[in-house]
């Protein structure tokens, strides 16, 4: 007896008295669990599916066939039915409000070493989410993201992650002098601290864009990342596209860069906090004329919008501008050496 096949159909040979039969039969759909079981998919072009940020079928599920065809050099039409695939091996319904119960109970707050900004924040830093500080050179915006990379490496009873932090530097303000005040402060070993922060230099956006994609790869090595700093997230945008010609091609990529945030805060339970640079409206005649780069685009993608600006006697003030469940408040803290404090 031969066997013959033809896309998902076995084909039959039995010799019998009379001569060959062809027998068609209809071959068992094997369950597609990692790209590696996709049909039609060679070792080569997932290499390049994954350098790209096409880890897991998720990611797959969920692309365009043009950003596939950019990725690993595959037709559209080979593209198109990868997707398709993807979408029906994966479970792709409606959840319950319980399981989102669930699933935040999971959520870890991160303190940021003062109390009343824990209490703006609800909590602390959250995980699964994007929290955005904006606000003038000296507000405290990189003072923070310091403080943030050394609390989330304490025990969870101390408001820490017991994990390690990634810091994505934009703007070449991170200082490990500044870690190392940091952790003595927080009862932490400091060469154990700076051990515990993978730092990253980009020097361009798609470098940046790069760097965010590469967090997931380093986490499925098992790094226990749950902290991810951007400082600061529009420099380099706002830096390479100049004039109102490019302001669209600007807020596409910069909303690419934020959903693919968003992927690593909500798939691996990240806290993900960035910083944003801010402008003055010359239009504004009365009140703070002070507004965040990025538009609409950032601050809808941002779950936590936090206004830093200076206060009186060297305090800071920080406000709570956009929060899904908790009101505007405003509240005052210190920049010490070991880093947020209360006033």
């Amino acid at each position: 007896m031969a066997k013959t096949y033809k896309e998902d159909t076995e084909i039959l040979e039995i010799e019998t008295p009379e001569g060959l039969v062809q027998i068609e039969k209809k071959m068992e759909e094997k369950k597609v669990q990692s790209l590696n079981d996709l049909p039609g998919v060679g070792p080569a072009t997932i290499e390049k599916l994954a350098s790209a940020g096409f880890n897991d079928l998720l990611s797959i599920a969920v692309a365009t066939p043009g950003e596939l065809v950019g990725a690993a050099e595959m037709s559209e039409v080979t593209a198109k039915k990868v997707i398709a695939i993807a979408r029906a091996n994966l479970e792709m319904e409606f959840t319950s409000g319980t399981d989102m119960m669930r699933r935040r109970e999971k959520m870890i707050k991160i303190t940021t070493g003062s109390k009343e900004f824990d209490k703006l924040l609800g909590g602390g830093v959250e995980t699964g989410a994007i929290t955005e500080c904006y606000g003038q050179y000296g507000s405290g915006k990189s003072q923070l993201a310091h403080t943030l990379a050394v609390t989330t490496q304490l025990p969870r009873e101390k408001g820490g992650a017991e994990a390690t932090a990634v810091y994505i530097d934009t703007e070449g303000t991170f200082r490990p002098e500044r870690i190392v005040e940091i952790a003595k402060e927080h009862g932490l070993d400091p060469e154990t601290a700076l051990a515990n922060i993978k730092i990253a230099r980009a020097f361009n956006s798609d470098h940046q864009m790069l760097l965010a994609e590469k967090i997931d790869d380093l986490v499925q090595r098992g790094t226990n990342v749950k902290l991810v700093v951007i400082d600061s997230l529009t420099s380099h945008f706002r830096a390479e596209f100049i004039g109102r010609g490019t302001l669209a091609d600007r807020q596409q990529r910069i909303n690419k860069h934020l959903h693919a945030l968003i992927r690593v805060a909500e798939k691996h339970n990240v806290a993900v906090y960035v910083t944003n640079q801010v402008m003055s409206k010359p239009d504004q005649f009365f009140g703070d004329p002070t507004e965040a780069i990025g538009g609409h685009v950032v601050a809808h993608a941002s779950t936590y919008r936090i206004y830093l600006r200076r206060g009186k006697k060297g305090t800071r003030v920080a406000k709570m501008i956009d929060a899904p469940s908790l009101p505007e408040s405003e509240i005052v803290f210190v920049l010490a050496e070991g880093g947020i404090k209360d006033a």
